[in-house]
């Protein structure tokens, strides 16, 4: 006998919600013909079977983009703005400040290795802050070099004991340069990162586990596929999509385990995404988008002939828009699955419009995280727009704010019709059939 899902009020059914077992035969079951039904419920394998259908059809499609997108693996020439100046990619070592003063500045062993002293300026002509630093890796370890820092807004103020990074070249004479890159933040980032870790582990156990393996798995994607696949010219939309449903699958399925409440999540993730997708690229086209207003967008299209930038931001939108609408699909999808489990009367029209009641709370929470989010990355800019004098409606409808504008209202969009999306296709998993017709299968059974 082919194999139907138990009602969702036995005791095996609350543990195990999307529990498969054998139907029994008439005359087994509770009641032996009392006038109801509380055998397993033999609808729904249908809808199952179709949501299982797609999500393998869509797994395999995705697959055979991501062979088709791979990226060919081709070197990609350092652009000249990222290279040191004899044509290479940028080395840095560790190094850590042992000395701080403001003194005479233009000593001939600035950036130079040494062992002892530094050699003294030949005139006091200005002063600048001083630091003898300490090398602590590369070929130079165990020997010092002097930094020479004049004042100025963004200069860095170097302190004694802090640890830094130094750029490490070679100067057209042959001889080693070492200038400042930037702070060491190593041990602070790995101590931040771990104690989130142990509190996601501490709070939410194995499932929380889980989820940090799922961010390994994303944050591969990005560095193995999607990067390297823009890098080789390949479209971004396309990668973004492939890339973006790759995540999708490991994320949900690696914290939510594998059945009906997370593929139905999934099902209406993956969808939304599309849906983000095609409002991305219609706003965009109407907007007018460049994304050159941003700088780094500039240097991409100085220096990366090959990628587009009509592309990244699309991509970059499509991406964005993948942890809100996770955090919304799972939440409606197990609404559905929660509400259905309390009332085994429930039609799924009124699973489906409890749920939504969830949904629409949900809704306007997380609007107002997405726009703010998107607000507080553009303060600086919007804090130099309001020093400039410009206009309001000038400010907004500008380049570089109509983008993220643009990224908050399409990001909502998409969320806002994944609730009913999902909400739908949870409703149809977690109530097999109404109850009517339970009954009458009920009646059959006798």
């Amino acid at each position: 006998m082919r194999p139907v899902f138990r009602d969702a009020t036995s005791p095996r059914s609350r543990r195990y919600p999307d529990a498969v077992t054998r139907a029994e035969p008439p005359g087994h079951g509770h009641g032996h013909g009392h006038g109801h039904f509380s055998g397993p419920i033999p609808v729904g394998p249908t809808a199952a079977k179709v949501v299982v259908g797609l999500l393998i059809a869509i797994g395999v499609a995705v697959f055979a983009g991501a062979v088709a997108l791979w990226p060919s693996g081709q070197a990609v020439d350092i652009p000249a703005p990222f290279q040191t100046t004899g044509g290479g990619a940028v080395v840095t070592e560790a190094g850590t400040v042992v000395e701080q003063d403001i003194g005479p500045c233009g000593s001939s062993s600035a950036g130079r290795p040494f062992t002892g002293d530094p050699v003294p300026p030949a005139t006091d002509a200005y002063q600048c802050q001083r630091s003898i630093v300490t090398i602590d890796s590369g070929p130079n370890e165990g020997t010092r070099t002097l930094l020479e820092i004049g004042p100025g807004p963004g200069q860095p103020d170097l302190r004694v004991g802090e640890e830094i990074r130094l750029v490490r070249q070679v100067d057209p004479s042959g001889a080693t340069q070492y200038s400042f890159y930037d702070y060491s933040r190593g041990l602070p980032l790995a101590l931040i990162i771990t104690a989130f870790a142990v509190v996601i582990v501490a709070v939410a156990r194995w499932r929380g586990l889980r989820a940090l393996i799922g961010l390994l798995i994303a944050f591969g994607v990005l560095v193995v596929f999607m990067l390297p696949a823009l890098l080789d010219g390949k479209p971004a939309v396309p990668v973004a999509l492939v890339g973006g449903a790759i995540i999708l699958y490991a994320v949900l399925y690696l914290a939510h385990g594998v059945n009906l409440r997370t593929s139905s999540a999934l099902l209406g993730t993956l969808a939304s995404m599309l849906l983000a997708a095609l409002l991305s690229y219609l706003a965009i086209w109407m907007t007018h988008l460049t994304g050159l207003s941003e700088e780094q967008n500039t240097d991409v299209q100085l220096y990366l002939e090959q990628v587009s930038i009509t592309g990244l931001l699309l991509a970059g939108f499509i991406i964005g828009s993948l942890g809100v609408l996770n955090d919304v699909t799972i939440t409606q999808a197990a609404s559905a699955f929660e509400l259905a489990a309390l009332d085994p009367t429930a039609s799924r029209r009124k699973v489906f419009s409890s749920a939504m009641r969830v949904g629409r709370d949900h809704i306007a929470s997380t609007v107002y995280t997405l726009v703010l989010a998107y607000a507080g990355g553009a303060l600086p800019l919007l804090l130099l727009f309001s020093v400039a004098g410009r206009s309001i409606s000038d400010v907004l409808t500008g380049d570089a704010v109509a983008i993220e504008v643009v990224r908050a209202c399409v990001g909502g969009i998409a969320l806002a019709l994944s609730v009913p999306l999902t909400t739908g296709i949870a409703a149809l998993l977690a109530r097999p059939g109404a109850p009517e017709t339970v009954a009458r299968k009920g009646r059959h059974a006798r």
